[in-house]
């Protein structure tokens, strides 16, 4: 049964490490959510660490800037960041998908394709038209506003050409502020509901928690599992992917859910029940918003 709490403060000596999603949890895709950023601080000054654990195609260093100077999220709230960017650059860069690629994306995904010191050897990717990709790399569409379909007719030359897609974000909307937008995810989804093959390494995937993993040990390696506390407002990506790596969760209702949990400051609890019920999903807390 989960239990809903009143703030991270309530469960915090039972952790010694938070893997914590951003958007919808630390920020709202506008600016920084004041009470997270107190509640990070707050975890981190008694002794915890915090993972910044992110579906952004970015790389590190890019989440990092865009935190600091985009969303006013100060450096003393985190430790380290894992991205589903570099999750999937480090299998881009040994040849999951080829060499030869076609690139679905913006023009601001440019980072995903500088060299990642994780990987030895690298092979040397190329960015190609689709007639002659060897797969595809998508980092979210060419217009998150614009319904996936519009992709439909380059998607199924790739699918006639048996082309694999690499999802750098398997998250399908984030909202920016009021306005929700659709993302990577989304696009795989429709490849592979059209008898495409893609690949995923963000959550709720194993890859990117094996890289959170090592980037928590670099900055403390005594932390294990039953300690470590995973944090988001995803129940398909950030509360399934805790509960497939046997991590305790913390849901974050007032995010993606907040209507259909009823959630103002805390989530209505018959609401919350049913829409867990619903999804068949068990998170070990919920609370509406981090603090």
């Amino acid at each position: 049964m989960t239990r809903i709490i009143e703030s991270l403060a309530e469960i915090s000596n039972n952790y010694d490490a938070l893997f914590c999603d951003l958007w919808g949890c630390v920020h709202d895709g506008v600016k920084g959510l004041p009470d997270a950023i107190e509640a990070l601080r707050a975890f981190r000054a008694n002794g915890g660490k915090v993972v910044l654990l992110t579906n952004s195609p970015r790389p590190r260093k890019g989440v990092e800037k865009q935190l600091l100077e985009q969303f006013d999220v100060p450096a003393d709230c985190w430790d380290t960041i894992a991205t589903s960017g570099d999750s999937a650059r480090a299998a881009m860069l040994t040849g999951a998908v080829g060499e030869k690629v076609y690139h679905i994306g913006t023009p601001a995904d440019e980072p995903f394709f500088e060299p990642l010191h994780l990987i030895k050897d690298p092979v040397e990717i190329q960015r190609v038209e689709l007639d002659e990709a060897e797969g595809i790399i998508c980092t979210g569409p060419f217009d998150a506003k614009a319904d996936p379909d519009t992709l439909r007719p380059q998607l199924l030359l790739a699918k006639q050409k048996g082309l694999k897609l690499l999802c750098a974000n398997p998250d399908i909307v984030v909202d920016r502020g009021e306005v929700r937008e659709w993302c990577a995810g989304a696009v795989a989804k429709l490849y592979t509901e059209m008898g495409g093959e893609s690949l995923y390494f963000g959550k709720p995937h194993p890859p990117i928690y094996d890289l959170a993993r090592r980037r928590l040990s670099e900055v403390d390696a005594s932390i294990n599992d039953n300690a470590i506390l995973a944090v988001g407002d995803g129940i398909h990506t950030d509360i399934q992917g805790a509960i497939g790596e046997g991590i305790d969760s913390l849901f974050i209702t007032g995010g993606l859910a907040r209507d259909i949990t009823k959630t103002s400051h805390q989530p209505d609890e018959e609401a919350l029940t049913s829409y867990l019920n619903e999804e068949k999903s068990n998170p070990t807390y919920a609370i509406g918003f981090l603090r």
